[in-house]
């Protein structure tokens, strides 16, 4: 193996810290070889579909690129912005916001890179963005609030796997999940209250997150859980009864059982019932995308109403908005703490106070 060097270094460049935000990823345009290449790359990872190499790879390219990617694109096109896809505009958004307030936060440098998991701006180009701004110390924050496999471990494979070919490496920490975090469940809130304040409370909240196969979850991908407990945390914070929130799966792919119930089957289900009103909010997304501004935006409203339901209306994700960034930036100083660049330059002496403190503890229980 060739290894990446670092050839120009000089031992005077001041250090960075870097923090690496990851979310899932977008095509580079909604034109159907685009699709067809975000789609190849995110169907052939083995955390996403853990199927036998031979017969997946032989049904991947010889059935589903051939057709699924005409029927994506189309998908894609529909939410496509002026600047581009929703979700990398949005992503660049919260960089920006992070950088911002970070460096607030910080005493030391600090730089944010964004990176998408498939499609770009890659992880590799991330990562060598930081080690461009010397980023000695590097934080890796998927933006999936449940930890799955299938989505968060993916981003550790990608870091690692090219980290493998450095020379130099650099301290590395990593966000595995957050799903029950209070300043979470609060912003989840404060938006669910926002809406109501314009719009008033349906006859049903439905809390639609991202499935995987059912199978994953009896293997003991702790994913199924954690949506549990942000449903329920949610709830308790709104106060809302068992009979006014709901929890459901979607985006599920292929014929094998997913998590259920499956969110277009029970927004159906409810149509048929005579349920007249449903909100819809997907708290598993940190920045509205395809399966969030189509899938349940359009192609879910169209089925509820078709069924029968009256009123149905759409919850956006967090997105950059002040409460997300606030949590975000929180969650983030709280996994550095201890990195040189955390504390600010008045918080250094108590800082080295406390350590001394520490120290002297530890030495007198020894």
């Amino acid at each position: 193996m060739t290894f990446v060097n670092t050839l120009d270094y000089r031992h005077d460049t001041p250090e960075t810290l870097g923090i690496l935000l990851v979310n899932l990823g977008t095509p580079d345009t909604p034109s159907v070889p685009d699709v067809r290449r975000y789609l190849a790359e995110f169907l052939s990872d083995r955390r996403v579909v853990e199927m036998a190499r031979l017969p997946w790879m032989l049904l991947l390219h010889g059935i589903i690129l051939r057709t699924r990617p005409k029927r994506s694109a189309e998908a894609y096109r529909s939410i496509w912005t002026p600047e581009g896809s929703p979700l990398l505009e949005i992503s660049k958004r919260q960089k920006t916001a992070l950088q911002a307030l970070l460096s607030e936060r910080f005493g030391g440098p600090v730089r944010v890179a964004l990176a998408m998991r498939y499609g770009n701006p890659s992880v590799p180009a991330a990562l060598a963005e930081l080690k461009a701004a010397n980023a000695r110390r590097v934080l890796v924050f998927p933006l999936y609030p449940q930890y799955s496999a299938s989505t968060t471990a993916s981003v550790f494979d990608a870091v690692t796997r090219e980290l493998q070919r450095w020379r130099w490496l650099p301290e590395l920490r990593f966000i595995n999940h957050y799903h029950d975090e209070p300043g979470y469940i609060d912003a989840l809130a404060a938006s669910i209250r926002a809406h109501w304040a314009e719009h008033g409370q349906a006859e049903r909240l439905l809390l639609s997150l991202h499935g995987i196969p059912k199978d994953y979850f009896e293997k003991g991908d702790p994913y199924h859980c954690h949506c549990q407990k942000t449903a329920r945390l949610l709830a308790d914070r709104l106060e809302l009864p068992p009979e006014r929130w709901f929890l459901s799966f979607q985006s599920r792919l292929g014929k094998s059982e997913w998590l259920k119930p499956y969110t277009d089957a029970t927004l159906e289900e409810w149509g048929r019932q005579g349920v007249k009103s449903v909100q819809v909010l997907s708290p598993g997304f940190s920045a509205d995308c395809l399966e969030t501004l189509e899938e349940i935006s359009i192609e879910n409203r169209d089925l509820f109403l078709e069924a029968g339901g009256e009123s149905y209306s759409y919850i956006p994700c967090l997105n950059d908005n002040r409460d997300h960034m606030a949590l975000l930036t929180d969650l983030i100083v709280r996994h550095c703490a201890g990195w040189p660049e955390v504390a600010g330059p008045a918080a250094t002496d108590a800082e080295l106070q406390a350590r001394a403190e520490r120290a002297r503890a530890m030495g007198a229980a020894v």
